[in-house]
């Protein structure tokens, strides 16, 4: 299994991925049509799925157009997000594959948007497996809470994501991971995982290269927002259980003027 990054508008990343035995693709959040389909020129790959993390513009807003240049292209999103050009709804467990050795699994990943899906993907023994969080998880931070609670977001990063295998690659839909870090650190000031992460974060954005992905096991390390869970990070903030760390830290953010 092949991942590339595609970045897309400002800040925004696509992803191509690729099973090497068949040289099918899948592409994530497609929002730059054209941009994507160079892409899949220049590395000799035929695209079958596009696979939509949820109905925001800017990760959906290209569907139509994959459509129009690719008629045969199935294009996956949530039941209840109201994908544009979706042809394939899928609900949190769906499974689906790509050429002869990649699974994907749906994970459904509210409160950003009511029907956002994380896709899941794994291949052949000894590829690491990964996950397509969209908007959900971020590296070192989470999406606003746009159509959703602290509960929801608390289940869809610490317990639907949370509970994917550690070396797990968290590819996300945008590049916020500094300013998101530099937050961190507001949160917990002595944590040197955090340090440590926003300094190679800044070394990697100065000469233009992604700060992702990033895993499962590094987000439980320095992302606030998966963190909530222990007593000390609650008691930075001023709160008593995860739920409570959640929307207190989403409430800081939001406000933070960084």
């Amino acid at each position: 299994m092949q991942i590339l990054h595609i970045p897309c508008l400002e800040d925004n990343y696509s992803y191509m991925i690729i099973d090497e035995a068949t040289k099918e693709a899948a592409v994530v959040d497609p929002v730059e049509p054209h941009k994507i389909l160079r892409v899949a020129e220049e590395n000799g790959v035929h695209l079958k799925l596009v696979l939509t993390t949820h109905h925001h513009w800017d990760h959906a807003g290209g569907n139509d157009k994959m459509k129009q240049l690719l008629p045969d292209i199935k294009i996956f999103g949530g039941s209840v997000d109201n994908v544009q050009g979706c042809t394939n709804k899928v609900e949190n467990g769906d499974r689906f594959s790509l050429g002869a050795d990649i699974s994907i699994l749906s994970l459904h990943t509210p409160c950003h948007t009511k029907g956002h899906i994380s896709y899941y993907v794994t291949a052949k023994e000894g590829d690491v497996p990964a996950v397509f969080t969209g908007d959900t998880l971020f590296v070192a931070g989470c999406g606003k809470f746009f159509e959703g609670t602290a509960e929801q977001m608390y289940q869809s990063l610490c317990t639907t994501l949370g509970s994917l295998p550690k070396p797990t690659q968290v590819y996300c839909g945008h590049e916020y991971t500094v300013k998101n870090l530099q937050f961190a650190s507001t949160v917990e000031p002595e944590n040197e995982r955090i340090s440590q992460k926003l300094l190679w974060a800044q070394q990697k954005r100065r000469t233009g290269l992604p700060t992702i992905p990033s895993t499962i096991e590094e987000e439980f390390e320095t992302n606030p927002f998966m963190r909530v869970d222990l007593t000390e990070v609650q008691e930075k903030v001023g709160c008593q259980s995860p739920v409570e760390a959640m929307r207190e830290i989403r409430l800081r953010k939001d406000n933070w003027k960084g």
